[in-house]
C-alpha cells in the first residue's frame, strides 16, 4: 500500500453498527455489530451494508470487528467465537473487494476495555488482546486502523503489536468533549513517541463535528495527514459510563442512550466536512449514525 495514499482526499465508510441495527439487525446484549457475525442470517445484510456504503463513494472500509473485542465478546458469554467472528469480519469485508477491487480494507482495532475510556488495565493483557485480533484480521486487510482509542499508552500497545505484520496503519483517537483524550492527554502528546515510517496519518474518530472543529488547529499541527470519522450521536460520555454496566443490559441499541441528532442532515455534515477539508483534511468519513446517504454527500469533495 502506498504510505501517501491519505495526502489526497480519501473517502472512508461510515458507522456500520448503527447501520446494522437501522436495517433490521435485532440488538442482542452488548454484542451490536457482532450480533451480525454471530447471525448467519445476518451475513448477507453485512455484506450489503459494506457494499452500500461503497456505491455511496467511500473508497476505505472497516472491518466490523469493533464490538468482536475479547472482553465485549465475554461479557457476553461468547468469548468462545472470538476467533471465528473476528475470521468472518474479515472474509465478508474481502467479498466487498471482489465487487470492488480497488477498495482498501482496514482492519478495525477497537479500544480492548471500556468505550471512550483509557484503558488502564496490565500492559500485557492489553498487548495480548490487540495482538490476537490483529493476528486474525491481517491475511484479510490492507491497513490495521486504530479505531476510537483513549490513551497515548493504547496507541503506543498497539503499534507495538502490528509490527510483526509489516503493514502500514491509521491512528484514530476519541474526544469526547473539549480538547483532551479521556486520558487527560492532549492529541499531539500521541506523536511525542512514534517514529515510524508506516503512520498514514490520524483522525479524530466518534466525535462530533462541533467538537472536531475545536480540535482542528491541533491536529493540523501534527503534520502528518488528518481527517476525521464524524459521529451524530447526542453524546459519547453518558455517566455512569454505558459501557461498565455490561451485564445489566440485555438488548440495547447505543442510540438509545447516547441519543441521535437530528439536525446532522447530510447536507449539513457536508457542510461541516467541507470547511474541514478547506482546513487541510484529507480524510473524511462517518462514525455511529452516519449513513451512505452521509458518505454520499462527502464523496462530492474528491
Amino acid at each position: 500500500m502506498d504510505i501517501n495514499f491519505f495526502k489526497k482526499v480519501r473517502v472512508m465508510d461510515g458507522g456500520m453498527g448503527q447501520e446494522l441495527l437501522a436495517r433490521g439487525m435485532a440488538p442482542n446484549g452488548t454484542l451490536w455489530s457482532a450480533n451480525a457475525l454471530l447471525k448467519e442470517k445476518y451475513h448477507k445484510l453485512m455484506l450489503n451494508t459494506h457494499l452500500d456504503f461503497v456505491k455511496a463513494g467511500a473508497e476505505i472500509i472497516v472491518t466490523t470487528t469493533f464490538a468482536t473485542r475479547k472482553l465485549r465478546l465475554k461479557d457476553n458469554n461468547v468469548l468462545d467465537k472470538f476467533e471465528y467472528l473476528n475470521k468472518k469480519a474479515g472474509e465478508i469485508a474481502l467479498k466487498v473487494k471482489k465487487f470492488y477491487p480497488k477498495i482498501l480494507i482496514a482492519g478495525g482495532l477497537p479500544p480492548q476495555n471500556l468505550t471512550y475510556k483509557a484503558d488502564d488495565r496490565d500492559k500485557e493483557v492489553i498487548r495480548e488482546n490487540f495482538l490476537s485480533q490483529a493476528r486474525i484480521l491481517d491475511p484479510y486487510i490492507d491497513f490495521f486502523y486504530m479505531d476510537v482509542l483513549s490513551s497515548v499508552r493504547e496507541f503506543e500497545i498497539a503499534i507495538d503489536c502490528t509490527k510483526e505484520f509489516n503493514k502500514p496503519y491509521l491512528l484514530g483517537a476519541h474526544i469526547s468533549q473539549g480538547t483532551n483524550l479521556p486520558s487527560g492527554e492532549k492529541i499531539s502528546d500521541i506523536m511525542k513517541n512514534i517514529k515510524d515510517e508506516k503512520i498514514l496519518g490520524i483522525i479524530l474518530s466518534c466525535i462530533s463535528p462541533e467538537n472536531y472543529e475545536i480540535n482542528l488547529k491541533e491536529i493540523k499541527k501534527l503534520g502528518i495527514p488528518f481527517g476525521f470519522k464524524l459521529n451524530a450521536f447526542v453524546r459519547t460520555n453518558p455517566k455512569p459510563n454505558y459501557s461498565s454496566s455490561y451485564k445489566n443490559m440485555k438488548k440495547v441499541n447505543p442510540n438509545e442512550f447516547l441519543g441521535v441528532r437530528k439536525d446532522l442532515t447530510p447536507d449539513k455534515m457536508f457542510k461541516f466536512a467541507k470547511k474541514f477539508k478547506e482546513a487541510g483534511a484529507t480524510i473524511i468519513g462517518g462514525c455511529c449514525e452516519t449513513r451512505p446517504s452521509h458518505i454520499r454527500a462527502f464523496s462530492k469533495l474528491k
